[in-house]
């Protein structure tokens, strides 16, 4: 039968959409690489599903599978494509409330686009997760094969998350260093690495080379973990605009032991079915 799907992208991360609310099966890694796949697919960064939630006071449930098949915990611009993809549907109006397979995310209306409460950013070891180190440091110095050492900050925002500051984000080796520490023993579940330049107390620029994709224009998860670590080291503010290649994302986080929030916009591109 004939696969429809939405085609959405928040700050130039891109998405397919599926509706599999019914409890209709999840698609198989074979299937999330043929629709990813930007020749012979319709083309995108990650698949989102659409699903009957599970958790009491959700409107609904997404997951995440990346271009590879590979499943992921969170992804914050996908987040603001489904609660974008539900306001259309019908199904929601006003605030509500996502489920994720890292937990609930309340949605309310920012301008043209959404704000996602994503959660207090967890900096344990354990929890990002890290092998062979015990405590949370601001900074890891960490020695890599094929790069040599790296100094780096570390958390988790329901997926795991690494982040090195350059002087200059457009000069950075992304896809050398990102690849070489995405393979080390440190991230035993792999992990997105971002890569930051502060150009102010509020202001950062920010590359991430993603865990089962590559380089991709936007990473919402991946700019909440850039100022979660930022901040905690005292480089920026608490209240950051986050400006990635394929467009802006504001962040507030007002404590460590706040919920951090991201704001941002989410478009729709194209509806379709794909068939065979």
């Amino acid at each position: 039968m004939p696969l429809r799907f939405t085609k959405m992208h928040g700050a130039g991360n891109d998405f397919v959409v599926l509706d599999l609310r019914g409890d209709l099966p999840p698609p198989d890694a074979a299937l999330c690489r043929a629709l990813a796949d930007r020749h012979t697919g319709v083309g995108c960064d990650q698949i989102l599903t659409v699903e009957t939630p599970q958790a009491r006071g959700a409107l609904a449930r997404y997951r995440i599978f990346n271009a590879d098949g590979s499943a992921s915990q969170q992804c914050g611009n996908g987040a603001r494509c489904v609660a974008a993809w539900l306001v259309r549907d019908g199904a929601a109006d006003g605030d509500f409330v996502l489920e994720s397979p890292a937990g609930l995310h309340a949605v309310t209306r920012a301008g043209s686009g959404y704000r996602i409460a994503m959660g207090v950013p967890d900096f344990a070891p354990a929890r990002i997760p890290m092998a062979g180190i015990e405590s949370a440091q601001p900074l890891y110095t960490l020695p890599v094969e094929a790069v040599g050492e790296l100094a780096l900050g570390a958390v988790s925002m329901g997926n795991p998350h690494a982040l090195i500051e350059v002087d200059d984000v457009d000069a950075a080796d992304v896809a050398r260093i990102g690849g070489a520490l995405q393979a080390s023993p440190w991230f035993p579940e792999s992990v997105n690495v971002g890569f930051a330049q502060v150009l102010a107390p509020d202001r950062i620029r920010l590359r991430v080379f993603e865990r089962g994709v590559g380089e991709t224009l936007a990473c919402g998860s991946g700019a909440c973990a850039a100022v979660a670590v930022l901040a905690r080291r005292g480089r920026i503010t608490r209240s950051v605009a986050v400006a990635l290649p394929g467009g802006g994302l504001q962040i507030d986080w007002p404590a460590d032991d706040a919920t951090l929030s991201m704001a941002g916009p989410a478009a729709f591109v194209f509806e379709g079915e794909l068939s065979g």
